[in-house]
């Protein structure tokens, strides 16, 4: 009796699982469930903040294969991707509105888990990288809205330093470690333009990662009501593929408005 033979990515699929060892890593995410209760809602909050960063990067990319930082260039390049560059207006338009989302879907984030009191013992390392997060992502924001070196930019960029130099003891260093010198100027551009596509990026993505680590190692948290339930009445979907369904319905919504 002829066997059946394999199809196409059930070949390609066995070649990679000989070479990376990829069916543990299958047979967990099967076996990986999630609980639920009234709160549940909050766990997604997370997954959309890691896709509107995945947008931030891929748009950022496409962008910065135009743009030049610079005192006579700057402006220009963002002009050219906004009248020139095919689809430019749209790529650059979904940046800035993914950059706004972003930090708010963060804090949004970042309140739910304050209010579940998931920041307790055994998850205070994942609450304080989520909180760098944060503040990592807000300083994403700041570097950015320098680089199209317009009048808005430059004055909200040379309040938002002063603002740093009112720090105490420590202020007048930061403000002239940002700005490079004692004014917003070219050096000022380029070194925000260091900060957002190099800095800012290598930290998010590491601290991204260690976070990530910390909530597949600890679990998804529950609440106190959850946890005095007895086990019957405690319920569980698997993650995969129910959590990744719903989680595409909120960005399609996202999208969508």
């Amino acid at each position: 009796m002829e066997t059946e033979r394999p199809s196409r990515s059930g070949r390609l699929f066995a070649w990679l699982d000989e070479r990376l060892n990829l069916s543990p890593l299958i047979e967990f995410s099967q076996k990986k469930e999630v609980p639920i209760h009234r709160s549940t809602f909050w766990y997604y909050m997370g997954g959309v903040s890691l896709f509107l960063f995945m947008i931030q990067i891929f748009t950022g990319v496409l962008l910065l294969l135009y743009y030049r930082p610079g005192e006579e260039s700057a402006y220009e390049s963002v002009r050219f991707i906004m009248t020139e560059v095919e689809f430019g207006w749209l790529f650059r338009s979904i940046h800035s509105w993914a950059a706004n989302l972003f930090v708010f879907f963060i804090f949004i984030h970042m309140f739910s888990t304050f209010f579940t009191r998931a920041f307790r013992k055994p998850r205070e390392l994942t609450w304080v990288t989520g909180f760098v997060l944060l503040v990592l992502a807000m300083a994403f924001g700041f570097s950015g809205y320098l680089l199209p070196w317009n009048e808005l930019a430059f004055f909200a960029t040379k309040v938002g330093t002063d603002i740093a130099g009112a720090v105490p003891l420590i202020g007048e260093p930061i403000r002239t470690i940002l700005r490079g010198g004692e004014d917003v100027t070219t050096a000022t551009l380029t070194r925000f333009y260091a900060f957002h596509v190099a800095l800012i990026p290598a930290a998010f993505t590491i601290l991204l990662g260690l976070h990530l680590l910390f909530v597949q190692r600890q679990g998804m948290h529950t609440p106190s009501y959850f946890e005095s339930l007895p086990e019957s009445k405690r319920r569980f979907i698997p993650f995969f593929p129910n959590i990744p369904l719903l989680m595409v319905k909120i960005i399609i919504l996202l999208l969508g408005r």
